[in-house]
């Protein structure tokens, strides 16, 4: 085809595709929200790809989900197993798990895929935790945030609940037992227990559709809630200023960084597929969840050494740490301490994660708009809790795994499950004195290099005999950051209210307040700056 030829089609093939996107733009206005969408601004830093990792994850695990549904049969009707696999050949077992072993066996490439979709549950928590963490260490949570705080929170249980019913489909020994472990947890619920089990189960445990039951929440339910919490939190995103880290330029109004269109679009666009790359690779050569080495569910042959899923290993920990024989009877219903000791526990961690926003808004009385993060070691005292409840849900995850810990190091069971129940009360005690304290010195030594420059390494002698360190001068980018950890604010002051009394809540608030704003280091004054610059010896100030 000639030159001539070509250019005429391509005018034609401009001209219908601007007529087109012309049409629509008439009729929904797209171009409007295309617009104002591509200019927002969002700032080029690595800590804001863990909620993108999360995203992505998310992203692979509705593909590969598709994928295993077109293959899977949710059922719990007895089947002779008559697959590839000869070990299990001919043995009798629910059809949800003579599916799972065609799909790993059978199915071109259903092995990779069940891999896949599994690696990528995991990376989905994974990041949800961590990027929880960023928030909460750098105060991304503060106003006007707090409901996108809330938002995440409940992702991360619902991802639990996405996770907890995915491994428990196939219905083999591990996904059975740690059902079993559920059902007896569930029972322990005083007058409603049983009912809520029934409910469940669909009757007694195992039930007669319980695959099922699962199933619907697992690809439906659960799936569904999470699409709605994610768009509502990118919405959110959308309509606040994003939060940026101090530098220069960068202010509570000024946001610095990329637009969505084109350079930011296309920056996470190459970095989902270097994420799902990366889940692929994972479940190409990484086994997980052989369910054919377990077999089939059946309550008799459980042996130490099954752990649940890394995410929900915590709960399982806790359910190891509480001493057992703590049992009542009252108005003949058998009150299982054991068991609501982790309810209870586990129930006010969750509500202090889910809360924190709004407590320290209470104690420190802070009601500004904040669009500038902390680094961590300026809020100190959030630092320490962060690290304290960090050390918490280490040692309850740990526990989990207490029987392993015991046979590989060739311990006893009774003396590691003693030392990590003094540890989940010593723990995070000293985990946040040590962070604490931490972050403190820090700003000490980001104090004493903006008022003296940062060390060379270089000695020198002066005229009188006296050896000196040559402190080279920062540049106001450095000292811009450093100066960024101080805080404005002072522990809430003590007053009466409006009758002239002062109650046991104001007494509580103030007590806290002095508490969080404890050897807090005064910031740099100008007075301060000022001397130093005076002081400073410009001979000195050259570096070698």
């Amino acid at each position: 085809m000639s030159q001539t030829t070509v250019e005429p089609e391509r005018g034609k093939l401009d001209r219908f595709s601007r007529a087109a996107a012309s049409y629509v733009d008439d009729r929904t206005k797209i171009g409007v929200l295309v617009k104002e969408f591509g200019r927002k601004i969002f700032p080029d830093h690595w800590s804001f790809m863990l909620g993108e990792i999360a995203l992505f994850s998310f992203i692979t695990i509705l593909i590969t989900g598709v994928f295993l549904t077109l293959f899977f049969d949710p059922s719990m009707a007895h089947v002779e197993y008559e697959g590839s696999y000869l070990p299990l050949k001919g043995m009798e077992m629910s059809a949800a798990m003579a599916s799972t072993l065609d799909i790993s066996f059978d199915i071109r490439g259903g092995l990779l895929i069940r891999q896949v979709h599994h690696w990528a549950a995991l990376l989905f928590n994974a990041a949800i935790g961590l990027h929880i963490l960023r928030v909460f260490f750098t105060g991304a949570f503060r106003k006007p945030r707090e409901i996108n705080w809330i938002i995440g929170f409940l992702l991360f249980v619902l991802a639990l609940v996405a996770g907890f019913t995915g491994y428990s489909l196939p219905d083999d020994l591990l996904s059975g037992n740690g059902l079993r472990i559920i059902d007896g947890f569930i029972k322990a619920l005083p007058f409603v227990g049983v009912w809520i089990s029934y409910l469940l189960f669909g009757g007694e445990f195992p039930g007669d559709d319980l695959v099922g039951r699962f199933y619907s929440l697992h690809i439906l339910v659960v799936p569904a809630v999470i699409l709605l919490l994610i768009g509502i939190h990118l919405v959110l995103v959308f309509l606040h200023k994003h939060t940026q880290y101090p530098g220069p330029g960068k202010t509570e109004k000024n946001i610095v960084g990329q637009p969505i269109l084109p350079v930011y679009a296309a920056k996470a666009g190459g970095f989902f597929f270097i994420v799902s790359g990366f889940v692929f690779l994972l479940g190409g050569i990484f086994q997980i969840n052989p369910v054919w080495n377990y077999g089939p569910y059946d309550p008799s042959p459980i042996s130490a050494g099954t752990q649940p899923d890394w995410y929900m290993g915590w709960t399982d920990g806790f359910l190891r740490l509480v001493p057992s024989h703590w049992e009542f009877v009252l108005w003949g219903y058998t009150f299982s301490m054991n068991l609501l000791v982790v309810y209870i526990v586990a129930g006010i961690f969750l509500g202090l994660v889910a809360l924190y926003p709004f407590i320290e808004a209470w104690i420190t009385g802070d009601k500004r708009e904040h669009h500038l993060l902390d680094r961590p070691r300026k809020a100190a005292t959030r630092t320490g809790i962060g690290a304290a409840g960090v050390m918490f849900y280490a040692v309850a995850w740990a526990a989990a795994s207490s029987d392993l810990i015991a046979t590989h190091f060739h311990l006893s069971l009774e003396g590691v499950t003693i030392f990590l129940q003094i540890l989940l009360f010593v723990g995070p005690v000293f985990s946040f004195i040590i962070a604490k304290r931490i972050a403190l010195a820090l700003q000490k030594k980001d104090r004493e290099i903006v008022l003296h420059g940062s060390e060379s390494g270089y000695i020198v002698r002066l005229e009188g005999g006296e050896y000196v360190e040559v402190h080279n001068p920062i540049d106001d980018g450095l000292r811009w950051k450093l100066l960024s950890y101080h805080s404005d604010y002072e522990p809430w002051m003590l007053r009466p209210n409006a009758k002239g009394k002062i109650g046991f809540w104001r007494r509580t608030r103030a007590a806290l307040s002095r508490f969080y704003f404890e050897d807090r280091i005064e910031p740099v004054s100008q007075s301060e700056l000022d001397a130093a610059r005076h002081d400073h010896k410009p001979e000195l100030n050259t570096g070698h």
